[in-house]
């Protein structure tokens, strides 16, 4: 099995995880709100919906896609809400999952179709088919766990979270950017470990500013699932520090986070 195609069955196997936490609710359940302010369930799959079909869009149709990108820096706080709301007005709990399944199945198959070697028109610099899959991987379970706190369950960790980690270490730079700030010259080493006890580790082994701490952790971290107080992700060094703070493994402004339930650093 090709790498590519690996990382397009974990996004799949992401997929059908979050399928099996959505598809038993009642009307009401999917009204519950979840830890993102004015978002209920129904809001979180109506944005996995749309981000699915514009991925779709983008993968399939790139002139097409650059009319809904020109859009998007229209309003480029906004657009991804409205998208989600529009599609929460318009359809019922039962009709929002069928179309989520449909979205996502289709730009499954249009990755596993397109050729090697094949970049992808994004909000940003265009990406590879891997990068796309990888990135929807990091959005399913993110909102996933915006899902799994409202209804008060907790998800068993797996591999997938590898993907999810890389894609923060990755946007490293971003989030200083984001902000105005200057990003350190210097790479990191961040070093997780994963729900198996397996060491997932980025960057030189001798780089002098080091994160370390269990994947689950640096993942809620970088996406902003939960504060860092709250979590057991430690750093050495001063940017490393700086980082903690201010991780986001998304695109787009910085974001606010979420308020400490407890504990300390």
């Amino acid at each position: 099995m090709s790498e590519v195609a690996a990382v397009i069955d974990d996004l799949r196997d992401e997929s059908d995880e979050l399928d099996v936490l959505v598809r038993g609710l009642t009307a009401e359940q999917w009204s519950a709100p979840t830890p993102a302010p004015g978002w209920s369930i129904a809001h979180q799959i109506a944005h996995l919906t749309w981000t699915d079909e514009v991925a779709l869009l983008a993968a399939t149709d790139a002139d097409a896609f650059a009319g809904e990108a020109a859009r998007a820096v229209e309003a480029p706080e906004s657009f991804v809400d409205r998208g989600a709301e529009e599609i929460v007005a318009a359809l019922a709990p039962q009709a929002l999952l069928a179309r989520w399944r449909r979205g996502r199945e289709r730009l499954e198959a249009a990755l596993r179709d397109a050729p090697a070697g094949t970049r992808i028109p994004w909000y940003g610099p265009p990406m590879s088919v891997a990068s796309m899959a990888t990135a929807r991987i990091m959005e399913t379970w993110a909102h996933g766990q915006d899902i799994a706190d409202a209804l008060g369950v907790t998800r068993t960790p797996t591999a997938r979270l590898r993907h999810v980690a890389r894609i923060g270490v990755r946007a490293r730079d971003y989030a200083f950017l984001v902000r105005g700030i200057k990003a350190p010259e210097e790479e990191f080493r961040v070093e997780l470990r994963g729900p198996d006890g397996e060491l997932i580790a980025f960057g030189a082994a001798d780089a002098p500013q080091r994160v370390t701490g269990p994947l689950l952790d640096f993942c809620l971290l970088v996406t902003q699932r939960a504060h860092r107080d709250d979590l057991a992700v430690r750093a050495a060094g001063p940017d490393a520090d700086q980082w903690l703070d201010i991780a986001q493994a998304f695109a787009g402004p910085a974001g606010p986070g979420r308020a400490p339930r407890g504990g300390g650093k």
